[in-house]
């Protein structure tokens, strides 16, 4: 597959929560970064830590880039917290293809609604 067919059906697995079929589209030697915490991932452990991710509800693509091997996914994650309030972050998530799966993501989370620092917008 190339990295559009990849990305797209890497957002539609983890929206249907399909943990069990996750890997079959990381490569062997998958390797997942999060640039925000400096935390990186193996294939087992990015499985594992989407599985067990608490409040997880839904993830929805909104935007996806690719050419050849390399792709950009922006998607919409949201999730209920541990007081029951509802969470809604943002993902980018820029793909490296190699044998038809994903080899290497690198993935930048933000939270959705932050108010800009005071005196950044134009009046």
């Amino acid at each position: 597959m190339d990295a559009a067919s990849l990305l797209t059906r890497l957002a539609q697995v983890i929206d249907a929560h399909d943990w069990a079929g996750l890997p079959a589209l990381l490569h062997e030697d998958f390797t997942c970064r999060f640039v925000h915490t400096g935390e990186v991932f193996d294939r087992d452990q990015w499985v594992r830590l989407n599985a067990d991710y608490p409040g997880f509800q839904r993830m929805h693509a909104e935007d996806l880039v690719a050419e050849g091997d390399r792709g950009v996914l922006r998607a919409r994650v949201t999730g209920t917290g541990a007081d029951g309030e509802e969470l809604e972050f943002v993902v980018a998530s820029f793909a490296t293809v190699r044998d038809d799966l994903l080899v290497e993501l690198t993935e930048v989370w933000t939270d959705v609604d932050q108010e800009a620092p005071a005196g950044t917008r134009p009046d």
